[in-house]
């Protein structure tokens, strides 16, 4: 029978999870967006529910303990009676179509609306060229991620379980017992003791069980899950160590950092800085125009491997360009706190970001002190986390869950913040901060996708981290014992490859923070990328 709370939990929590979406959406979206891109809007919410979705089943799997013994029928009084399997199959199957086909559509589509594709082909498109460009990147996109399914299902859907085998005794020699037959309930009492000859049928027939394997074929959407969670460890490892060295700091130096006003000489001093700065970003960007105008006609003579090189370093200067735009905008939203917004800042902002960030370090040392402790050695020194969260059992279940719940979506929100720190620091992609009332639907779309992409990993190194509270949950038998023994696959979680490169990501990044806590304000930099242009347009 299923559980009526675990119901109305469901409900309420995926409602949640929509009027959060809905409320980011609105609250964040840049003006420019506001009446338009609906589809990429819908896509961004019901993307932000799925990837939350996901990682509130894995509690929600531990409250149903579905895979308890008892659930068959002798004790269900702990059973929520949920089908969990056809939960996560659901959300195997949603992630790829989200992640593969729905984002990248809607970021073609948006991203044409700018000219940003094809070196500004796109320019001033009607919305049939829009639309018929963006069908054509995602129906490339579609077919290289689809072979890639195809061909790794096809190759390496075997999974190659540990199973100890053995073989029962033969009762044939043993002596034999009348049992009496009557209308009434069998009992043990009907059972005659155990004599000398039965004993000695036992201890003849004892062997000691063989350690041998069972090879079975996963069905696609376990094994796609695997695939996915596979693929998002690679960015889980890297961001998600990243933000759990720099969301703490992060919001303990917004309080270190905090408004104070300022005097008539500090006000001149910053003032002119900020605006020289101004001046110096407005003369890059319009060399960068000029700069890209002119390489239109050029990039028709130049050969395919030197267009690519040109290409690329035009990128990384518009990357090197936005990132000192942001900077300069975060540093003048500070200067403006201290002088004309003073009186009307809030002063609780600083308090609540101290107590945030000092939440925020706890969970990333118990993270960190239950990955040494548990997940890497063999046996672990200790079960941690999951002694506290079965302590909170024995006076109320729901803060356990609620724990689970805490530490599985502080995973997520690293994973957002490393990746934005990592764009800040070096220049490999385009940052995609999120700003009130000042993000584009790209942006969206690119954090979601992140989020989506490290949901299954989460869920994953959470399970892991937590097989001993975790241990009824279905989701533990397709990560923990079906993913864990897969061809190929497996190997990287048996070899705790992605823990280890976890644990020395937050170790280095820790370091390198520790030498440089605050991102660069920039102003050196956009005189450099100045001199630049200039000496390339020279």
């Amino acid at each position: 029978m299923v559980d009526v709370f675990l119901i109305c939990v469901i409900v309420i929590g995926f409602f949640l999870l929509s009027v959060i979406g809905l409320y980011l959406v609105v609250k964040y979206q840049h003006p420019d967006d506001k009446n338009d891109a609906y589809i990429p809007k819908l896509v961004v919410l019901l993307g932000f529910v799925l990837a939350g979705g996901t990682v509130f089943l894995l509690p929600l799997d531990v409250a149903n303990n579905s895979n308890f013994a008892g659930c068959e029928g002798f004790n269900t009084a702990v059973c929520g009676g949920l089908n969990m399997v056809l939960f996560w199959d659901i959300i195997y199957w949603l992630i790829p179509a989200w992640v593969f086909l729905l984002i990248p559509f809607c970021m073609f589509y948006y991203e044409a609306d700018d000219g940003m594709l094809m070196a500004g082909t796109s320019i001033g498109a009607k919305p049939n060229s829009r639309l018929r460009e963006a069908l054509c990147y995602e129906t490339f996109v579609a077919v290289i991620f689809g072979l890639i399914f195809v061909l790794t299902y096809f190759f390496l859907n075997t999974t190659s379980i540990p199973v100890r085998d053995w073989t029962g005794p033969d009762f044939t020699a043993g002596p034999l017992y009348d049992i009496e037959e009557n209308n009434s309930t069998f009992s043990a009492s009907q059972l005659a003791n155990m004599q000398k000859g039965d004993v000695n049928i036992l201890n003849a027939n004892t062997v000691n069980p063989q350690l041998t394997t069972m090879e079975i074929s996963i069905n696609p959407a376990t094994f796609y899950a695997g695939l996915m969670a596979w693929m998002g460890w690679f960015l889980f490892a890297c961001f998600g160590g990243i933000g759990m060295a720099a969301l703490p700091l992060d919001l303990i130096l917004t309080f270190v950092n905090r408004p104070h006003h300022m005097d008539a000489v500090e006000f001149a001093e910053a003032q002119r800085l900020l605006r020289d700065r101004v001046n110096e970003l407005v003369n890059v960007g319009e060399l960068l125009k000029m700069e890209r105008e002119e390489n239109v006609q050029k990039y028709e003579k130049m050969g395919w491997r030197e267009k690519r090189n040109a290409l690329a370093e035009e990128k990384k200067t518009w990357i090197r360009f936005k990132q000192a735009v942001y900077l300069m905008e975060e540093d003048a939203e500070e200067f403006a706190n201290c002088t004309e917004n003073y009186r009307n800042y809030n002063p609780l902002i600083p308090i609540f970001s101290l107590m945030a960030g000092i939440c925020a370090l706890i969970i990333s040392l118990c993270w960190v002190l239950q990955i040494i402790l548990y997940m890497l050695p063999s046996p672990p020194v200790t079960p941690f986390l999951n002694d506290y969260f079965r302590w909170f059992e024995t006076w109320f279940n729901l803060f356990g869950v609620l724990s689970v719940a805490i530490f599985s979506f502080y995973l997520l929100i690293c994973a957002v913040k490393g990746c934005f720190k990592f764009g800040l620091r070096f220049l490999f992609f385009q940052v995609h901060p999120m700003k009130l009332n000042k993000t584009y639907m790209s942006s969206f779309l690119f954090n979601i996708g992140l989020v989506l992409l490290c949901a299954l990993p989460v869920v994953q190194f959470s399970s892991s981290a937590f097989q001993d509270y975790a241990r009824y949950t279905a989701v533990s038998q397709t990560f923990n014992v079906q993913l864990y023994y897969l061809k190929f696959f497996g190997w990287f979680w048996r070899s705790k490859v992605f823990e280890y490169a976890l644990l020395v990501i937050i170790l280095l990044t820790c370091i390198y923070l520790g030498c440089k806590p605050r991102d660069t304000s920039g102003g050196k930099d956009s005189i450099g990328l100045r001199d630049r242009l200039r000496a390339r347009s020279g």
